[in-house]
């Protein structure tokens, strides 16, 4: 036959096509129409690009920039733009995109005598508009991957060198545009026409990229800065340059040379170094502060933290008390519901606010005072036998996602609250232009926990996952800058360990379910690491709140 028959899930429809048709003419048969234009297509739930062919019977289901698959690809053909432009309008520069921040990506331009002005960043976004006009496409190959790590040797791109020089894959993928060839670990849109959106400017001593928001595709006119957040990455940025460990090509390098121990020895003993520090300025302000507010995002291994600094706090001579926001949840009755009509148990008004200031208060004061219990069976609320008083050397310790909003405590004395934001900010790249996601750190980190220790499988947690995110961006990271101090969690090497752990999870998810294709991704990710063992990761380790073998009761 020559014929082949293709579902299409957009349209709902089914029809006869010839072999060897590719997605791009399907789309225009079909006459799909999407909020945005056509960026990609899942086949069978795994990405593909518009110039695929097809030979055989599929199920398709296009995308665009409102799809998550097709947000990444468009802020991949971003960065392959800007890298372009760069080498363009000034040859000897290395764009190095560094990380996420203030709703963007900060980078900086490398190399000698370059210094980022307002007159080079113009130069930089004309050739950028240029570009886009002319509607250059992004050519994909496939190379050999020991060619592909000489060419990129040859180009003077030495971490991208350094990391398909170890991979044991036949061959690769190298994108080109405009003579430029590069790599960015995902499909890229079909030419620059598609990029109608960006903003880049001044940021720091570098450049902010900014892409639009997928629900309205606008970017917003102001940026929100967030000082705090840059400083920690900043921080860490000069550390991990120190060890020379910037990029995943050198984490692997270092791991085939036996150096893994010592790196997991090092971000070990940072971890406790800085997790110190914070204690000590707690015990400097001890006179004033005696509430100790802990938040942060999903998987970023706020509970850990919260032991190992209630141990630190008593190497100072304080007492440590934790106190749990859940136990002061309203009666299930009173819970309020999300757009879906299901409880809303991530809402600032599923606390009972009122109760839980007045029993603060009484505490600071000095009063005894009868703490609440939360039974999340009966979804109602008991008291604890007895009473309890805070005595002198006491400090409360309470962890919860709501701690930096300050309508958690609106009656509670400023001067006597100390806030800590804890994520897990990745301090590696895969490479210069390939920031990697503290996002998929955490949800590696969610994925080993909820199949160990909670009975969910990889399907289960990443179905859930983007409601986590929903919650984050609206009660936590609106909050993160209100910190006194932020804790970055993540572990130079912890990646490399967790692959091991995830990978087998991954590879569950069947083709048939829509998550499939985020699995492919992830896996493929994981596969640019050389894994790590977990022998020599301490009991008290962060990443043992997740891997198991943890010395610390949860």
């Amino acid at each position: 036959m020559n014929t082949i028959e293709i579902i299409c899930q957009n349209c709902d429809e089914r029809r006869e096509f010839p072999k060897g048709i590719t997605l791009a003419e399907v789309s225009r048969q079909f006459n799909v129409k999407l909020k945005y234009p056509i960026l990609g297509a899942l086949v069978n739930n795994k990405l593909r690009e518009l110039s695929f062919d097809l030979y055989k019977p599929k199920t398709v289901n296009f995308i665009d920039f409102s799809h998550n698959i097709g947000y990444r690809m468009y802020v991949r053909s971003v960065y392959f733009l800007l890298y372009a432009a760069v080498k363009e309008v000034i040859p000897q520069a290395l764009l190095r995109i560094d990380h996420s921040v203030s709703k963007g990506w900060y980078a900086e331009l490398e190399g000698e005598n370059i210094e980022l002005n307002e007159d080079l960043l113009k130069r930089i976004r004309e050739r950028m508009v240029e570009m886009v006009a002319a509607d250059l496409p992004f050519t994909r190959q496939e190379i050999l991957t020991a060619e592909a790590a000489q060419l990129f040797m040859k180009n003077g791109q030495m971490d991208k060198a350094e990391l398909f020089g170890r991979r044991h894959e036949m061959y690769t993928s190298v994108y080109g545009l405009n003579g430029f060839i590069n790599y960015f670990y995902g499909y890229l849109v079909p030419s620059t026409g598609y990029l109608t959106l960006y903003d880049i400017r001044h940021y720091y001593k570098g450049l902010l990229i900014r892409v639009p928001d997928p629900e309205n595709f606008e970017i917003p006119p102001a940026v929100t800065h967030q000082p705090k957040l840059f400083k920690v990455f900043r921080e860490h940025k000069k550390w991990i340059n120190i060890l020379d460990v910037p990029f995943v090509g050198n984490l692997n390098k270092a791991t085939s040379e036996k150096r893994d121990t010592d790196l997991i020895k090092i971000s070990e003993a940072l971890h406790e170094k800085r997790i110190a520090r914070i204690a000590d300025k707690i015990y400097r302000w001890y006179d004033k502060v005696k509430i100790v507010l802990i938040s942060g995002p999903s998987s970023s291994g706020k509970t850990t933290f919260s032991k190992r600094l209630s141990i630190q706090l008593m190497v100072l001579g304080l007492k440590p008390v934790q106190i749990s926001i859940d136990n002061y949840f309203v009666d299930r009755e009173h819970t309020p519901r999300d757009e879906k009509g299901e409880y809303d148990f991530e809402s600032l008004q599923a606390i009972d606010i009122d109760l839980f200031n007045e029993n603060l208060n009484d505490l600071l004061i000095g009063r005894e005072v009868r703490l609440p219990r939360f039974d999340f069976n009966s979804g109602r609320r008991s008291y604890y036998n007895g009473t309890f008083k805070m005595k002198p050397d006491q400090v409360l310790i309470i962890e919860g996602i709501h701690g930096l909003n300050p309508d958690l405590t609106p009656h509670i004395d400023p001067a006597r609250k100390f806030g800590i934001f804890v994520s897990a900010l990745t301090q590696i790249s895969i490479d210069a232009q390939n920031p990697i996601s503290s996002t998929d750190n955490r949800l590696f980190r969610r994925m080993v926990r909820d199949y160990r220790f909670r009975g969910y499988s990889a399907l289960e947690t990443l179905r859930r996952w983007d409601s986590v995110r929903n919650g984050e961006e609206k009660n936590i990271f609106p909050f993160q800058e209100n910190a006194d101090v932020m804790f970055n969690s993540a572990l130079l090497y912890e990646l490399a360990v967790l692959k091991t752990y995830a990978e087998p999870l991954l590879k569950t998810i069947p083709e048939i379910e829509p998550e499939h294709a985020e699995a492919l991704r992830l896996m493929k990710f994981l596969s640019y690491f050389q894994p790590i063992s977990s022998r020599e990761i301490p009991p008290t380790s962060i990443l043992r709140e997740f891997l198991g073998g943890s010395s610390f009761i949860y």
